[in-house]
C-alpha cells in the first residue's frame, strides 16, 4: 500500500537528506588525490660517469603537473650515442667511444620523455674527487690537514691532475691553496661541504667542524707524577699495581704493599709529598673556579659529551658507558664537577673517541669517589675526601685524594694517562 507523507515526514527527510550530501561530499574532499594526467618523467641517475663498457641501470620517475607520482612503464632508448640500452628495462651499457653524451638516454612513455646525460671515460680517467677527513674537525684557530683522492669510473683510485686546487666555499676559515691546509675561523659551527678541492671540471668537497678554543686544563705540577696521592693513608687488598708514584701528606702509612706493586717513587709526609699535595690543592680550587657550561643530571651512562665544563650540585654517576668525544681535537678538555660524590657501576666505562685523551679529562669531587667493580675510568679524580676502587677496576689517569684516604681492593691497576 502506498503511504502518503505527511507534512512533518517531508520535513525531516528535508533535514536528511541535504546531512547526507555533504557527508558524502566530505568523504569525497577526504579521499586521497589520485594522479592526474603524466606531465613529466625524470631519469635517474643524472648525469652520470661510466668506464667503457660499462654497465648502469637507469629509472624512470613519473609525476602529473602537481608533481603527484605517476606509474609508468616506459620504453628506454639512446638518442645521442654514448651505448646501448635494453627498451623495456633501462640497463644501460657504454660503449668504447669516450665523450660527453649530453641527454642520450632516453625514457618514453606516451607523448612525454625524460632525458639523462653520460660521460664515457677511458679506464684510468679522473671523474671523481674525495676529501678526507669528512667532516674534519678543529678548534677555532687551529689547523686540519685536507688530503684529495681521484676516482675513474670504475672507483679506482688515480693521479689528480692538474694538482688539485683547494679553496673555502661556505665559511668556517681559509685554506692555503696549493696545500689543502685548513685554518679554522674564529666562529664554531659546522660548515657543510665548504672545503673543495678542484682539478680541471672536477670537484670534491667535505664538511669543517669548528669548535670553541680547548679549555686550559689545570696544571697538576708536582703532583703530576703521582698514581696515587692521598691525604692520610694509601690500603690494597691483594693483585694492586700503581704503575707511577705513591704519596701520603700529611699522613705516612701504606698497607699491602707488598703484595701490591707500586713501580715509581714512595713519599710518606715527608717534604716532596706536601709539596705534592700543596700543588694538588691549587688544582682542585682550579677545577673549582671553573664555569659550569652544562648542567648534568645524576648519571652520566649512555650520554656522549662535547669538550666543555660539566656540573651538578650532588653526585654523579656512572652507570654503563659514558663516552666523551674529542671531535677531532687532541688538545680537548673535559671537566666534570661533582658538588658531593662520584660513584661508577660495575663494569662502567669512561670511553674517549675522536681524539679525546684521559690525560685532558678532570673529575672534580666535592667529597668522595667509588669506583665500581670491574670499572674501566679513563681521567684524573682529584676528590676532597677518599677515592676508592672496588674489585678489577682500572684507571687511566691519577687518584689523587686531599684529606683521606685511597682505598685498592682486588687486582686494581692505575697507570699515568
Amino acid at each position: 500500500m502506498l503511504r502518503t507523507l505527511t507534512a512533518p515526514r517531508l520535513a525531516r527527510l528535508a533535514v536528511i537528506v541535504p546531512f547526507g550530501a555533504l557527508l558524502v561530499a566530505a568523504c569525497e574532499h577526504t579521499s586521497p588525490t589520485s594522479p592526474g594526467p603524466l606531465a613529466t618523467i625524470d631519469v635517474t641517475p643524472n648525469p652520470q660517469a661510466l668506464a667503457m663498457s660499462a654497465i648502469q641501470p637507469f629509472v624512470a620517475t613519473g609525476r602529473d603537473a602537481d608533481g603527484v607520482l605517476v606509474s609508468i612503464t616506459p620504453t628506454w632508448s639512446v638518442v645521442a650515442g654514448g651505448g646501448a640500452i635494453t627498451s623495456g628495462s633501462g640497463l644501460f651499457t657504454a660503449g668504447t667511444a669516450t665523450g660527453v653524451f649530453a641527454n642520450t638516454v632516453q625514457a618514453t612513455s606516451g607523448a612525454i620523455s625524460g632525458f639523462a646525460t653520460v660521460t664515457v671515460t677511458a679506464p684510468g680517467t679522473l671523474v671523481a674527487i674525495s676529501v678526507t677527513p669528512n667532516p674534519g674537525g678543529a678548534a677555532v684557530g687551529a689547523t686540519i690537514q685536507f688530503t684529495a683522492t681521484g676516482q675513474d669510473a670504475t672507483g679506482a683510485v688515480v693521479p689528480i691532475s692538474p694538482a688539485p686546487m683547494w679553496s673555502v666555499v661556505a665559511g668556517g676559515g681559509t685554506i692555503n691553496s696549493g696545500t689543502g691546509l685548513f685554518t679554522a675561523g674564529a666562529t664554531p659551527g659546522t660548515f657543510g661541504n665548504t672545503v673543495r678541492a678542484t682539478s680541471g671540471g672536477i670537484s670534491g668537497s667535505a664538511t669543517a667542524i669548528v669548535t670553541a678554543a680547548p679549555l686550559p686544563g689545570p696544571t697538576l705540577g708536582t703532583a703530576a707524577t703521582y698514581g696515587i696521592l692521598a691525604g692520610s693513608t694509601v690500603t690494597c687488598v691483594i693483585g694492586g699495581t700503581i704503575n707511577a708514584d705513591v704519596g701520603v701528606s700529611p699522613g705516612s702509612t701504606t698497607t699491602g704493599f707488598p703484595p701490591c706493586t707500586i713501580t715509581g717513587a714512595t713519599h710518606l709526609a715527608d717534604a716532596t709529598a706536601a709539596t705534592a699535595q700543596g700543588d694538588l690543592t691549587t688544582a682542585y680550587d682550579a677545577l673549582v673556579a671553573m664555569a659550569c657550561g652544562t648542567t648534568i643530571s645524576a648519571d652520566l651512562g649512555g650520554t656522549t659529551l662535547a669538550p666543555g665544563v660539566y656540573c651538578s650540585a650532588s653526585s654523579v654517576g656512572v652507570t654503563g658507558t659514558v663516552t666523551l668525544n674529542g671531535q677531532g681535537n687532541a688538545n680537548a678538555v673535559f671537566v666534570i664537577q661533582a658538588g658531593s660524590t662520584l660513584t661508577t657501576g660495575s663494569t662502567a666505562n669512561i670511553a674517549l673517541i675522536n681524539g679525546a685523551q684521559a690525560k685532558n679529562v678532570w673529575w672534580q669531587v666535592g667529597s668522595s669517589a667509588t669506583l665500581g667493580t670491574g670499572t674501566t675510568f679513563r681521567g684524573n679524580i682529584l676528590a676532597l675526601t677518599s677515592i676508592t676502587l672496588v674489585d678489577n677496576a682500572t684507571m687511566l689517569g691519577r687518584a689523587l685524594a686531599r684529606k683521606a684516604a685511597v682505598s685498592l681492593g682486588t687486582n686494581n691497576t692505575i697507570t699515568l694517562p
